[in-house]
């Protein structure tokens, strides 16, 4: 782990669930067809996300929506740089994504390089009829032309800063961080 310094808590668990609450609205009023609509979470922590979210628009709705799961370690154009031996995860997407209306979800949009990664992966499961974008945290500094539709906050950082988002079924904890890379690692 990066030696790094807390310089903010930006979320806390109780803000978390009300921006997710806020996200499953803005899913459904901007969802036509709720037959079509699938979450997928891009593993680690876009799948806690995508499994919240599905659980707040079945309470609002009375209808599940399919949730899977997508590893993109094999998929990323930093593998070699990553480590010797990358550990990859199942991907689990329990439905034939062809002409489904698929929100990808992750907690942190940075470079867009992640959601590249995860495009390539998702196709190689079919063609679905729309992919929209749903993150925690946009924090900018995009390298490729990569918007995400549902946006939870928006946060400006400069590029020694790192947000670090905490799930419970993760970390056993529940906030988002704005930390700070040491001085030697911010080189």
């Amino acid at each position: 782990m990066l030696p790094t310094r807390e310089k903010a808590q930006l979320m806390s668990a109780s803000e978390i669930d009300r921006t997710l609450v806020r996200l499953a609205h803005e899913i459904l009023e901007k969802t036509a067809d709720l037959e079509k609509l699938a979450f997928i979470g891009i593993r680690r922590r876009g799948v806690p996300l995508a499994q919240r979210l599905a659980a707040k628009i079945e309470a609002l709705e009375n209808r599940k929506v399919p949730v899977g799961i997508l590893d993109i370690n094999l998929y990323r154009d930093d593998l070699t740089t990553v480590d010797v031996k990358p550990v990859v995860s199942s991907t689990e997407i329990p439905f034939p994504v062809q002409n489904l209306d698929i929100i990808l979800m992750d907690d942190v949009l940075y470079t867009g390089r992640t959601i590249r990664a995860a495009l390539d992966a998702l196709f190689d499961h079919g063609r679905p009829a729309r992919v929209r974008l749903l993150v925690l945290i946009d924090r900018g500094h995009r390298e490729l032309p990569i918007e995400a539709r549902f946006i939870g906050r928006v946060v400006q950082t400069t590029d020694t800063e790192i947000i670090e988002v905490k799930f419970q079924e993760i970390d056993g904890m529940e906030k988002v961080l704005l930390v700070e890379k040491s001085a030697a690692e911010a080189v």
